[in-house]
């Protein structure tokens, strides 16, 4: 399957509405009316609002950025008729008071970035179809999140999130098992930009072992104007078991490889590890981990389409993996008081080749959920280089709603 036209944007809706529309089409005109009715009437509607202040300082920048945004997202969902629903979601970012910050594209360089700029867009659109035994298809702008976000995600943490026009198939055919198959024709990034893509997602989930959960994975990425081709295969075994005082002893294991694809240079190679262990006891999460982006000086393992944040440090400094590699020894530890949330992170962060040490960071949560229908929070990330980037520190504040 190519396109390479400016309608890629739309081409899956179509492909999918005209699918749709054949099956509609067979039925009595007055019938399917009635029934096309009924399942718009009958939808909901869904309202998502997060309000944020983001300040950041950091090192060799004339100026700290204050950046305090609004999301408002409002999305309707229609009921089925034939088996097939869809869903159109509108996203709003607007900015609050002066853009006291670099958001990528205003030009403001003496702030640091917060790649939050002013936009609207339709967030996602997109036609579902369930009429197959275990089986959901989606075609057009959708939201797709594969596994633990560390290779496919839709970067949540940030205003506007990272949607994807794409097809895409769930099945759960097999005992105990998730396969999943997307093509991407666009990747709709945070920023409001937009990438052609033609690439290939494949993931497995097996979770009828008694010990833990089994991931598989390929991703063949195809990503126009960037320098992210790529092809990755892993696998990653995680799981919790109950032993003595541990409430839950919690473990994974991961291992990837990624080579060159598409327009990719052969330079391309490098490998990906993963190990955690930690447990629950008393109330409180405790978590030791290693993880290692491979890199040889020339290339570091790269994943572009990942909900980044969540991984190496909430400063957001290994977006972009080193040439040298990554690695990243990290301790967590975090609690539950009623609907009260404290965790705390420190990060080692040194290259995987050529020696040296990329400096340190400690990360710090707090967040509470007051009557139910809201959600507010406190976070802090506090960078220390050595001789990688530079000292950073940021903070958070926000309040969302979801109705």
């Amino acid at each position: 399957m190519t396109i390479r036209t400016s309608d890629k944007t739309g081409g899956i809706l179509v492909i999918a509405g005209l699918a749709g529309i054949a099956i509609m089409v067979s039925l009595d005109e007055a019938v399917a009316a009635e029934s096309i009715r009924s399942a718009i009437t009958e939808g909901k509607v869904a309202i998502d609002l997060r309000y944020r202040y983001e300040y950041v300082d950091q090192n060799g920048l004339a100026k700290e950025a204050n950046a305090s945004t609004l999301r408002t997202r409002l999305g309707y969902e229609t009921g089925s008729f034939m088996d097939v629903s869809g869903l159109l979601e509108f996203e709003d970012i607007t900015v609050i008071g002066n853009e006291l910050y670099n958001n990528t594209f205003n030009g403001r360089t003496s702030y640091p970035v917060v790649a939050d700029p002013a936009t609207t867009e339709i967030n996602r659109a997109f036609l579902r179809y369930n009429g197959l035994q275990d089986t959901v298809i989606d075609g057009g702008r959708q939201r797709i999140v594969l596994g633990n976000q560390r290779f496919v995600g839709n970067v949540g943490w940030r205003q506007n999130e990272q949607t994807f026009d794409a097809l895409s198939i769930q099945n759960k055919s097999l005992p105990d098992t998730e396969l999943t198959y997307a093509y991407l024709i666009n990747v709709h990034t945070i920023t409001g930009t937009t990438t052609d893509s033609e690439s290939h997602l494949f993931h497995g989930t097996y979770t009828g072992l008694p010990v833990g959960r089994l991931d598989g994975y390929l991703y063949m990425l195809d990503l126009a104007g960037t320098a992210s081709d790529s092809q990755t295969l892993g696998v990653r075994f995680s799981g919790k078991q109950t032993i003595d005082k541990w409430t839950g002893l919690r473990y994974a294991v991961e291992l990837a490889t990624q080579s060159d694809y598409a327009d990719a240079p052969g330079t391309v190679d490098a490998d990906y590890l993963l190990l955690e262990i930690g447990g629950d006891m008393s109330g409180v999460t405790a978590m030791l981990g290693y993880e290692v982006l491979g890199g040889d000086g020339t290339y570091g393992f790269q994943t572009p389409l990942a909900t980044k944040h969540v991984f190496n440090g909430w400063a957001d400094k290994f977006l972009t993996t080193p040439t040298g590699g990554l690695e990243d020894l990290y301790v967590s530890a975090g609690t539950a008081i009623g609907n009260l949330k404290l965790l705390g992170v420190y990060h080692d962060f040194s290259p995987d080749s050529g020696g040296g040490d990329y400096g340190s960071e400690f990360d710090f949560l707090v967040s509470n959920k007051i009557a139910r229908d809201y959600d507010v929070g406190v976070k802090l990330a506090m960078y220390n280089s050595n001789g990688f980037a530079t000292d950073t520190d940021k903070i958070w504040m926000w309040i969302s709603t979801k109705f």
